[in-house]
């Protein structure tokens, strides 16, 4: 088995922290000195339980990273986040926008992401300016959500409203000239009704260029504002509206050799520089909370989403065997999408005793309404050799389609939830979720339990084993191959299975250790196989696809001293297709055996403090036919931050530099998609808070 010095280092550090803490009494007693930067640990999560339960109480994997870290950081884009935490790897960024892997399972648009316990469409880099967490839910998580992958959920935490007075208005750029302003207020408007909004203008500059030397430019525009009314003491009725535009030259990544090479200058963009993609995207939607009493209250919530995009391609397209120097054909169109999603949810949360348990329980209903109409039209293919002149723009429009594609569907699903107390020691966790799909030639229905069992051996410690299920419904509810041996066959939706066994430790009450071990099953994907010397029959298709993640997490995360804090997690996955149409006996692409990431700060003085990250991935395929392999790396990050005031007003100063040691990387994406990792970047910020 192959292992680096990262990832050695950071598991080794994780140990050590527990065998510090179990010698050393002073970590049970870390002073709190109101330091402005003391929010690493995070003590409980809304999504995994669909409650704000205590991360001790929870059967399941949870990481979740706060704003803290994200100011820090000074992230732009949701996949900077979610480096922080080594379950996650990074895929394609073609088209401006961010592909992700949990436990080497790819999240879906439409069923990987959460905002506020909603479905939430995710073709399109987040607004992450609108997020104060985001938490990571690892494992099949269908009981709550309804479909969604093995590998988990991301579930983002918007900002709400204050009721003490809030004005932070930020400036940054970087050593290219992009350049950010962000205004976030919040407060009362009357007595009762608070409200927080959030403006962003973004101008983005990236290093790689267009082969007529022009640059490659993101324009980014976000406005969000929320409503919180308490028309009385048990009733609090929040509102809420965002929208997103964003504009970006398209990139559809490097290419690379058969030995894992990027083809010429990693700066070289295929799309020509007229290719372009425009979104909007708007969010509406509100949420009703009624308090019956202190143990039970009722939870309604509606949300939607509209997502319209224009791209305009050039669409390259990477010739086998291709060499510097050789033509590539490009075949230009213009499109336009159009989602809808629409989610709804009531939930009913309480607490009840029964023969000396306690039991807070969970019973509610979700839906999603989906609409997805596409307008399309193509322009003729182009041939093009590196260095000639660029073709000009062809002159099409999406608007003389007069042919609309669409697809649509709708699915709810009933699920009830138990959390069981017997005593100060034991806990069990139970439920189960009925749910069906409405698609045409595609209706479903799927029932999954979940159960997991959680003792405490002292107050402050909780080791668990949880068995939990996910679906995917597939694109077909019958076999419609007449030449099959199964023709008619019902086609029933794609399981996953997780046994997950894991130990969270509350060092201090502010140094959080966890471990988890699991094992991963999905199930269920068509396989189909060919017959000889059948006269009636040309193949054979039955369910019988496996694929199969094993691994095991460590994670560290909270303050080692007073000064001292950090953020540390790594991985080891086996990873393998076991059966397999196309795959079977291989790895996923950009699946690495092991990866891990490191954010840590220290604080010098009151006002001045230090960052360094390392984030480590390694050895990957770039295609799940295990032909070609991207390298390890390791990306060294810096940061500083100085607060001080002037005339009343808190102002801070930060510095990152991104990959300080300028480390050649591959990051995420195939051999004809691949993203290349960013050069050293230097980044400022100036934040005034009145």
């Amino acid at each position: 088995m192959k292992r680096n010095y990262l990832t050695t280092a950071i598991s080794l550090a994780i140990l050590s922290l527990t065998q510090q803490a179990i010698a050393n009494d002073k970590i049970e007693v870390i002073e709190v000195r109101g330091s402005y930067f003391n929010d690493y640990k995070v003590d409980n999560a809304s999504g995994a339980m669909r409650t704000n339960a205590s991360l001790l109480e929870t059967a399941q994997a949870v990481t979740v990273i706060p704003e803290t870290i994200i100011d820090e950081q000074l992230a732009t884009t949701l996949g900077k986040v979610l480096l922080n935490d080594a379950s996650l790897s990074p895929g394609s960024k073609q088209r401006n926008r961010e592909v992700f892997s949990s436990r080497g399972f790819s999240l879906s648009s439409s069923t990987g992401y959460l905002r506020d316990g909603h479905q939430h469409w995710s073709h399109y880099q987040q607004p992450i300016e609108t997020l104060s967490r985001v938490e990571v839910i690892k494992g099949p998580s269908s009981l709550l959500y309804g479909k969604s992958a093995p590998g988990g959920l991301i579930n983002m935490v918007t900002k709400k409203p204050t009721e003490n007075r809030l004005f932070d208005f930020g400036v940054d750029t970087d050593q290219n000239g992009s350049t950010r302003l962000m205004l976030d207020a919040g407060g009362s408007i009357v007595e009762d009704l608070n409200y927080r909004g959030i403006l962003v203008k973004q101008d983005v500059k990236f290093d790689r260029e267009y082969q007529n030397d022009e640059e490659r430019e993101r324009d980014r525009f976000l406005g969000s504002l929320a409503l919180d009314y308490h028309v009385t003491d048990n009733l609090l009725v929040n509102v809420y509206y965002d929208q997103t535009n964003d504009k970006a030259g398209l990139d559809t990544g490097a290419w690379l050799d058969a030995d894992g090479e990027v083809i010429g200058s990693d700066k070289t963009i295929y799309d020509f520089s007229w290719a372009f993609t425009d979104i909007t995207v708007n969010n509406i939607g509100g949420n009703v909370s009624y308090f019956f009493n202190s143990q039970w209250s009722l939870k309604l919530g509606y949300n939607q989403q509209t997502f319209e995009r224009q791209r305009f391609e050039s669409a390259p397209k990477k010739p086998a065997d291709y060499q510097l120097g050789d033509s590539y054909t490009s075949k230009p169109y213009d499109r336009f999408d159009d989602w809808q999603f629409k989610t709804a949810f009531i939930d009913l949360i309480g607490e009840v005793s029964i023969a000396n348990t306690q039991h807070q329980i969970l019973l509610g209903v979700n839906s999603l309404d989906y609409y997805y109409g596409q307008l399309r039209t193509k322009a003729s293919p182009v041939d093009y050799i590196p260095g000639q002149t660029e073709p000009e723009k062809p002159d099409i429009s999406y608007s003389t389609d007069d042919s609309l594609y669409t697809s649509e569907y709708d699915y709810y699903g009933i699920y009830f939830q138990d959390l069981v107390t017997f005593n100060d020691q034991w806990q069990m966790v139970f439920g189960g979720r009925f749910d069906q799909q409405n698609k045409e030639n595609a209706n479903s229905e799927s029932f999954i339990p979940k159960l997991g069992v959680l003792y405490h051996p002292i107050d402050n410690a909780t080791v668990y084993v949880n068995y939990s299920e996910g679906f995917e419904p597939q694109s077909s509810e019958t076999l419609n191959d007449e030449t099959d041996k199964n023709h008619g066959m019902e086609i029933d939706a794609v399981i996953s299975t997780q046994i997950e066994i894991g130990g969270k430790w509350q060092v201090s009450d502010r140094l959080m250790l966890e471990t988890a071990i699991f094992d991963i099953e999905k199930s269920g994907a068509l396989i189909k196989e060919s017959i000889d010397n059948d006269p009636d029959y040309e193949s054979i298709t039955t369910q019988a696809g496996l694929q199969r993640h094993k691994g095991i997490e460590l994670s560290a995360q909270g303050a080692i001293t007073d000064r001292l804090f950090l953020m540390a997690s790594t991985m080891y996955l086996d990873a393998v297709y076991e059966k397999d149409n196309k795959y079977e006996g291989n790895t996923p692409a950009d699946a690495p055996d092991w990866s891990a990431s490191l954010w840590t700060r220290y604080e010098l003085t009151e006002q001045l403090a230090l960052n360094a990250g390392a984030f480590y991935q390694g050895e990957r395929f770039a295609d799940s036919q295990n032909t070609v392999i991207k390298d390890a790396y390791t990306r060294i990050d810096f940061g500083a931050t100085y607060s001080t005031v002037f005339s009343d007003v808190n102002v801070d100063f930060r510095l990152n530099v991104e990959n300080l040691f300028d480390t050649d990387y591959l990051a995420g994406g195939g051999v004809n998609n691949v993203t290349i990792g960013g050069e050293r970047m230097a980044r400022m910020e100036v934040k005034a808070s009145f």
